[in-house]
């Protein structure tokens, strides 16, 4: 690592829509900057061009597949190998290029929803596999992980944990996951870098408006056969849920947390079943707010006095402005999330959404929310720190001691501020 300048990559599916994977990049990339400014930053990633445009640096693309045209007919196969040859070494390339190289967050290691061992497993395991061989720093921060059937996919996050110089999971749960398959992978416990980010203080909202986070889902990695009736099943749930809420005089708005299209169609069924069951509904009482970003999210959820969410990072979006909130998940995490927020009986699964229990968990909500709004927003407060800590381990044991005292950004834009003097 050179003294004055060292190369810090960061990897990850960053810049695709996934406002998770967004936020969990913008975290670290605002520590980076703030407490290594004289570092060289750049990224490899699923969506180059936006990563660029929107946070001024260098990007690069993970895939060479997807970074090109392809012309339908025969050529695709071969062309598909060809290209995972290609990225394996433009992967092992990259990564020798830098001092550092950091996984930021995101549920690299999880199959909680649909994957293919030869996507992400295969990547994840690339640049700690080139860390290893060509004396690159990789760490995986804050990770997300869990207990895997599939054994290659299983094989490719505990070989990639192993190598990695240092690791980092969002709960115990995560960590433990990956622990009984080696010791070796056993790492340390840090909130979610989302938490990393600046909430912006305002009020507690309006009791009348509920924030509603919906989502594409279809189930995890183990049920791609019966997709489509846990998505009839999670869709049919919501949308009772939201007619008793319009019949309770309640105004929804709706949220997304991956800009890529698919939740969109939830939002598009959600205000049609709205139309044919409730014709004379006024618009303004239930409406979608567009959101691209993370900070986008938090402006459109600060009016809401209450949220029900599904997505991981709307769940954690809503936790950050000290919302009472209901965990409608899908995995592990969200149960160990909320456990720890002190939210730990307003949880579902979204498998086996029940319309009438979620009313009933809202209802309790809705009558403590004073009460779960101070508890919520001290272990709100609590993970901030606990971020803070570990951005703090990572400069001593992976960067060196931070030259300048860290800056205080913006939590409208999330912009660094150079410190007063």
């Amino acid at each position: 690592m050179t003294a004055d300048r060292p190369r810090i990559g960061l990897f990850g599916l960053i810049g695709s829509g996934n406002l998770g994977n967004d936020v969990s990049m913008e975290s670290m990339l605002g520590y980076l900057r703030s407490a290594h400014p004289e570092a060289v930053i750049d990224v490899m990633c699923s969506g180059p061009q936006k990563v660029a445009d929107r946070y001024g640096v260098d990007a690069v693309p993970l895939s060479w597949v997807s970074s090109r045209r392809q012309r339908p007919g025969s050529t695709a196969v071969p062309v598909k190998v060809l290209g995972k040859a290609i990225e394996t070494v433009r992967i092992a390339l990259w990564v020798r290029g830098h001092d550092v190289v950091i996984v930021p967050g995101m549920g690299v290691l999880e199959t909680t929803l649909p994957l293919r061992a030869l996507g992400t497993p295969v990547s994840i395991f690339l640049v700690s596999a080139a860390g290893r061989l060509f004396g690159t720093k990789v760490a995986l921060v804050s990770v997300g992980a869990n207990i895997v059937s599939q054994r290659l996919t299983r094989w490719l996050y505990s070989s990639a944990a192993r190598l990695a110089c240092y690791r980092s999971f969002r709960d115990v749960a995560s960590r433990d996951a990956m622990a009984p398959r080696h010791s070796a992978t056993a790492g340390h416990v840090y909130p979610d870098l989302a938490f990393g980010i600046p909430a912006p203080s305002g009020s507690a909202g309006d009791p009348r408006i509920v924030g509603v986070g919906v989502m594409a889902f279809h189930g995890t990695n183990d049920d791609r056969r019966q997709s489509e009736r846990i998505y009839r099943h999670y869709l049919a749930g919501l949308t009772a849920f939201i007619r008793w809420l319009v019949d309770n005089d309640r105004e929804v708005r709706l949220f997304v947390g991956d800009t890529g299209g698919c939740d969109d169609a939830v939002v598009r069924e959600i205000l049609a079943d709205l139309r044919r069951h409730r014709p004379h509904l006024a618009p303004a009482q239930v409406t979608a707010e567009p959101t691209e970003t993370f900070a986008d999210l938090m402006r459109a959820m600060a009016p809401a006095g209450t949220v029900v969410a599904t997505r991981y990072h709307n769940v954690v979006c809503a936790l950050q402005l000290a919302k009472p909130t209901i965990s409608i998940g899908y995995a592990a995490k969200h149960n160990a999330l909320m456990a720890d927020m002190g939210l730990a009986s307003f949880c579902q699964l979204a498998q086996t959404l029940d319309a009438g229990l979620l009313i009933q968990q809202f209802r309790e909500l809705d009558d403590r929310a004073d009460q779960l709004r101070a508890i919520v927003g001290d272990a709100a407060a609590g993970q901030r720190r606990r971020v803070a800590e570990q951005f703090a381990l990572l400069s001593s044991t992976l960067i060196g001691t931070p030259r300048t005292p860290p800056a205080v950004r913006s939590p409208a834009a999330n912009v660094l501020v150079p410190p007063r003097p």
